[in-house]
């Protein structure tokens, strides 16, 4: 027997989380990326010894990804792009866990709820680097080479350019929005309602890739 369950926050609710994330990012202080980047994989790494629930591993997917967008040396990111992302990704790095990780079934939960508000907020972000590891996947089977070893190919130049351009230009649309879709606060069909697809193409990953449905 399964049990469905549908959480839905209201904006006073969102509006502690995102205290929350002020939090860590002020405590987080001087730390660097890499130590960002390791406090992150460090949870999908203690995440996968336990069972968490579909909900919870979903999310946990989308950390993963938002990890491979600052580790992958073929995306590399302008500097300001990149730190959106450690900026969004630091909440991790915080060891003073809204809901201890310990807690059994549920212990990941506010960690979820934190990574849901971060892949809104970096929507756009999130699309361009999809369609870029799409596009190098074709493109390096195409000839005949293992898209893991490519590295920063010269023919990946172009592609990449476009996308971090239309990335820039979706972003300024939406600057100024409030709170809308792009902010993390905007109407999703609530927290229980499934993120869109994880692609299939490679990235550098931290944690058993999944595919929402």
């Amino acid at each position: 027997m399964t049990l469905s369950l549908s959480i839905e926050l209201s904006e006073r609710d969102l509006e502690h989380f995102h205290a929350a994330q002020q939090a860590a990012r002020q405590a987080a202080g001087s730390k660097g990326a890499d130590e960002i980047i390791a406090a992150a994989k460090a949870l999908l790494s203690g995440a996968g010894k336990v069972q968490v629930p579909d909900f919870i591993a979903e999310r946990l997917a989308q950390l993963d990804n938002l990890i491979a967008m600052v580790s992958d040396e073929a995306w590399a990111l302008p500097e300001e792009d990149r730190q959106r992302v450690l900026s969004a990704l630091v909440y991790f790095a915080d060891p003073k866990d809204i809901i201890p990780d310990s807690v059994p079934v549920l212990g990941y939960l506010d960690d979820a709820i934190m990574i849901e508000l971060c892949v809104r907020e970096l929507q756009h972000e999130i699309d361009a680097y999809e369609d870029f590891c799409d596009y190098r996947e074709r493109e390096a089977r195409r000839r005949g080479q293992d898209p893991a070893s490519v590295g920063r190919a010269e023919w990946l130049a172009d592609r990449r350019e476009e996308l971090i351009d239309r990335m820039h230009s979706r972003r300024e649309r939406d600057f100024g929005t409030g709170y809308g879709r792009s902010s993390g606060y905007g109407p999703s069909g609530g927290y229980g309602s499934r993120r869109p697809y994880i692609g299939s193409s490679w990235r550098p990953r931290n944690f058993p890739p999944l595919f929402t449905k």
